[in-house]
Protein backbone atom coordinates (compact mmCIF):
# COMPACT_ATOMS: atom_id res chain seq x y z
CA UNK A 1 0.00 0.00 0.00
CA UNK A 2 1.61 3.22 -1.39
CA UNK A 3 1.62 5.99 1.56
CA UNK A 4 0.73 9.48 0.82
CA UNK A 5 1.16 12.69 2.95
CA UNK A 6 -1.58 15.51 2.44
CA UNK A 7 -0.26 18.92 3.60
CA UNK A 8 -3.69 20.85 2.78
CA UNK A 9 -4.90 23.22 5.48
CA UNK A 10 -8.72 23.00 4.34
CA UNK A 11 -10.01 20.35 6.48
CA UNK A 12 -13.20 19.63 4.88
CA UNK A 13 -10.88 19.18 1.83
CA UNK A 14 -8.67 17.09 3.19
CA UNK A 15 -11.24 14.61 4.82
CA UNK A 16 -13.07 14.41 1.67
CA UNK A 17 -9.34 13.36 -0.25
CA UNK A 18 -8.54 11.14 2.78
CA UNK A 19 -11.92 9.07 2.08
CA UNK A 20 -11.24 9.25 -1.89
CA UNK A 21 -7.73 8.18 -1.67
CA UNK A 22 -8.26 5.40 1.02
CA UNK A 23 -11.15 4.19 -1.44
CA UNK A 24 -8.79 4.03 -4.15
CA UNK A 25 -5.97 1.94 -1.71
CA UNK A 26 -3.51 4.59 -0.45
CA UNK A 27 -2.43 5.01 2.89
CA UNK A 28 -2.88 8.60 3.64
CA UNK A 29 -1.34 10.86 6.42
CA UNK A 30 -2.86 14.32 6.65
CA UNK A 31 -1.13 17.84 8.06
CA UNK A 32 -2.79 21.22 8.22
CA UNK A 33 -0.13 23.60 8.11
CA UNK A 34 3.61 23.83 6.99
CA UNK A 35 5.38 22.96 9.59
CA UNK A 36 3.64 20.01 10.95
CA UNK A 37 3.81 18.70 7.22
CA UNK A 38 7.15 18.97 6.81
CA UNK A 39 8.75 17.61 10.00
CA UNK A 40 6.34 14.82 9.27
CA UNK A 41 7.78 14.54 5.41
CA UNK A 42 11.48 14.91 7.12
CA UNK A 43 11.11 12.92 9.56
CA UNK A 44 8.85 9.64 7.56
CA UNK A 45 9.08 7.84 4.57
CA UNK A 46 5.94 8.45 2.14
CA UNK A 47 6.09 7.44 -1.39
CA UNK A 48 4.02 10.68 -2.50
CA UNK A 49 3.31 14.37 -1.04
CA UNK A 50 0.38 16.49 -2.04
CA UNK A 51 1.37 19.82 -0.80
CA UNK A 52 -0.88 23.04 -1.13
CA UNK A 53 0.60 26.16 -1.89
CA UNK A 54 -1.24 28.45 0.47
CA UNK A 55 -0.47 26.62 3.57
CA UNK A 56 0.13 29.01 7.57
CA UNK A 57 3.14 29.09 9.22
CA UNK A 58 5.64 27.72 5.73
CA UNK A 59 3.53 27.94 2.60
CA UNK A 60 3.91 25.30 0.15
CA UNK A 61 7.11 26.69 -1.92
CA UNK A 62 8.96 26.81 1.31
CA UNK A 63 8.24 23.53 1.96
CA UNK A 64 9.51 22.05 -0.46
CA UNK A 65 12.02 24.09 -0.43
CA UNK A 66 13.58 22.52 3.17
CA UNK A 67 12.70 19.24 2.15
CA UNK A 68 14.79 19.15 -1.28
CA UNK A 69 17.66 19.71 0.66
CA UNK A 70 17.22 16.34 2.48
CA UNK A 71 14.85 14.03 0.68
CA UNK A 72 13.70 13.99 -3.16
CA UNK A 73 10.37 11.93 -2.12
CA UNK A 74 7.90 13.32 -5.26
CA UNK A 75 5.49 15.88 -4.81
CA UNK A 76 2.52 16.93 -6.51
CA UNK A 77 1.85 20.75 -5.74
CA UNK A 78 -1.63 21.81 -5.81
CA UNK A 79 -2.15 24.88 -7.20
CA UNK A 80 -5.15 27.97 -7.11
CA UNK A 81 -6.28 27.83 -10.94
CA UNK A 82 -5.02 30.47 -13.16
CA UNK A 83 -2.03 31.02 -11.06
CA UNK A 84 0.10 30.11 -13.44
CA UNK A 85 3.29 31.86 -11.33
CA UNK A 86 2.36 29.29 -8.49
CA UNK A 87 3.19 26.53 -11.21
CA UNK A 88 6.26 27.59 -12.29
CA UNK A 89 7.41 28.15 -9.11
CA UNK A 90 6.70 24.96 -7.67
CA UNK A 91 8.72 23.17 -10.87
CA UNK A 92 11.28 25.54 -10.22
CA UNK A 93 12.18 24.26 -6.80
CA UNK A 94 11.88 20.93 -7.35
CA UNK A 95 7.64 19.69 -7.28
CA UNK A 96 7.41 17.12 -9.72
CA UNK A 97 4.00 17.80 -11.13
CA UNK A 98 1.18 20.29 -10.21
CA UNK A 99 -2.57 20.16 -10.27
CA UNK A 100 -4.60 23.35 -10.04
CA UNK A 101 -7.76 23.66 -7.92
CA UNK A 102 -10.72 22.91 -7.80
CA UNK A 103 -9.71 19.48 -9.67
CA UNK A 104 -11.58 16.64 -10.87
CA UNK A 105 -11.01 13.57 -8.75
CA UNK A 106 -10.51 11.36 -11.25
CA UNK A 107 -7.78 13.34 -12.34
CA UNK A 108 -6.34 13.21 -8.95
CA UNK A 109 -6.12 9.76 -9.11
CA UNK A 110 -4.56 9.45 -12.38
CA UNK A 111 -1.69 12.03 -11.57
CA UNK A 112 -0.94 9.77 -8.32
CA UNK A 113 -0.85 7.03 -10.02
CA UNK A 114 1.38 8.12 -13.05
CA UNK A 115 3.60 9.96 -10.18
CA UNK A 116 3.65 6.43 -8.41
CA UNK A 117 4.23 4.17 -11.60
CA UNK A 118 6.79 6.11 -12.82
CA UNK A 119 8.73 6.29 -9.48
CA UNK A 120 8.14 2.57 -9.17
CA UNK A 121 9.24 1.77 -12.75
CA UNK A 122 12.84 4.16 -12.55
CA UNK A 123 14.18 2.42 -9.49
CA UNK A 124 13.38 -1.39 -10.85
CA UNK A 125 15.22 -0.12 -14.12
CA UNK A 126 17.86 1.73 -12.07
CA UNK A 127 18.04 -1.89 -10.07
CA UNK A 128 19.02 -3.74 -13.30
CA UNK A 129 21.32 -0.62 -14.45
CA UNK A 130 25.33 -0.72 -13.89
CA UNK A 131 27.33 2.80 -13.22
CA UNK A 132 27.47 4.80 -16.98
CA UNK A 133 29.68 7.09 -18.18
CA UNK A 134 28.95 9.71 -20.85
CA UNK A 135 31.80 12.13 -21.54
CA UNK A 136 32.35 14.10 -17.83
CA UNK A 137 28.84 12.50 -16.75
CA UNK A 138 28.60 9.52 -14.20
CA UNK A 139 25.29 8.15 -13.92
CA UNK A 140 24.51 5.48 -10.83
CA UNK A 141 21.02 4.46 -11.46
CA UNK A 142 20.60 2.11 -8.75
CA UNK A 143 21.35 5.00 -6.38
CA UNK A 144 19.84 7.56 -8.68
CA UNK A 145 23.28 9.72 -8.67
CA UNK A 146 24.87 11.98 -10.95
CA UNK A 147 28.58 13.01 -11.39
CA UNK A 148 30.11 15.58 -13.04
CA UNK A 149 33.98 14.83 -12.37
CA UNK A 150 33.67 13.15 -9.63
CA UNK A 151 31.75 16.06 -7.94
CA UNK A 152 27.94 14.94 -6.86
CA UNK A 153 25.06 16.47 -8.60
CA UNK A 154 21.85 16.64 -6.28
CA UNK A 155 18.90 15.57 -8.73
CA UNK A 156 15.05 15.33 -8.39
CA UNK A 157 14.06 12.29 -9.62
CA UNK A 158 12.12 13.46 -12.47
CA UNK A 159 15.30 15.29 -13.10
CA UNK A 160 17.19 12.22 -12.84
CA UNK A 161 15.20 10.24 -15.13
CA UNK A 162 14.96 12.86 -17.83
CA UNK A 163 18.61 13.32 -18.12
CA UNK A 164 18.74 9.51 -18.54
CA UNK A 165 16.62 9.90 -21.21
CA UNK A 166 18.53 12.21 -23.20
CA UNK A 167 21.61 10.74 -22.32
CA UNK A 168 20.16 6.92 -23.71
CA UNK A 169 19.20 8.96 -27.01
CA UNK A 170 22.52 11.13 -27.48
CA UNK A 171 23.30 12.87 -30.76
CA UNK A 172 19.35 12.06 -31.64
CA UNK A 173 16.38 14.16 -31.05
CA UNK A 174 14.17 13.16 -28.38
CA UNK A 175 10.32 14.63 -28.93
CA UNK A 176 8.83 16.59 -26.01
CA UNK A 177 5.76 14.45 -26.87
CA UNK A 178 8.29 10.82 -26.09
CA UNK A 179 9.98 12.62 -22.95
CA UNK A 180 6.14 13.90 -21.40
CA UNK A 181 5.20 10.12 -21.18
CA UNK A 182 8.71 8.52 -20.19
CA UNK A 183 9.69 11.25 -17.53
CA UNK A 184 6.18 12.79 -16.47
CA UNK A 185 4.16 9.92 -16.96
CA UNK A 186 1.50 12.16 -19.07
CA UNK A 187 0.54 13.30 -22.69
CA UNK A 188 2.07 16.80 -23.84
CA UNK A 189 -1.05 18.87 -23.33
CA UNK A 190 -0.86 22.35 -24.76
CA UNK A 191 0.68 25.61 -22.98
CA UNK A 192 2.04 22.84 -20.25
CA UNK A 193 5.56 24.41 -19.41
CA UNK A 194 6.13 20.73 -16.95
CA UNK A 195 8.83 19.68 -18.87
CA UNK A 196 10.67 23.19 -20.17
CA UNK A 197 11.09 23.71 -16.41
CA UNK A 198 12.26 20.57 -15.04
CA UNK A 199 14.57 20.82 -18.16
CA UNK A 200 15.44 24.08 -17.49
CA UNK A 201 16.25 23.55 -13.83
CA UNK A 202 18.70 20.14 -14.61
CA UNK A 203 20.33 22.86 -17.07
CA UNK A 204 21.29 24.92 -14.31
CA UNK A 205 22.33 22.08 -12.07
CA UNK A 206 25.14 20.43 -15.02
CA UNK A 207 28.34 22.91 -14.94
CA UNK A 208 29.12 23.65 -18.09
CA UNK A 209 31.55 21.60 -20.28
CA UNK A 210 35.30 22.47 -20.68
CA UNK A 211 35.11 22.92 -24.48
CA UNK A 212 32.02 25.17 -23.91
CA UNK A 213 30.09 23.83 -26.46
CA UNK A 214 26.32 23.52 -24.72
CA UNK A 215 24.81 20.03 -23.39
CA UNK A 216 20.98 19.98 -24.69
CA UNK A 217 20.16 21.39 -28.06
CA UNK A 218 16.81 22.78 -28.21
CA UNK A 219 14.65 22.38 -31.28
CA UNK A 220 11.77 24.83 -31.10
CA UNK A 221 8.24 22.99 -31.31
CA UNK A 222 10.20 19.13 -31.60
CA UNK A 223 12.42 18.35 -28.70
CA UNK A 224 15.74 18.19 -27.63
CA UNK A 225 18.83 16.50 -28.32
CA UNK A 226 21.34 15.79 -26.29
CA UNK A 227 25.08 16.67 -27.78
CA UNK A 228 27.75 14.37 -27.29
Amino acid sequence: MNRILLIDDDIGLSDLLSQLLELEGFALTQAYDGEQGLLMAQQQDFDLILLDVMLPKLNGFEVLRALRQRKQTPVLMLTARGEEIDRVVGLEIGADDYLPKPFNDRELVARIRAILRRAQTTQQDNQANEMMLFGDLRLDPSRQETYCNEQLIILTGTEFLLLFNLLEKSGELVTKESLSENVLGKKLMPFDRSLDMHLSNLRKKLPERQDGRPRVKTLRGKGYIWIP
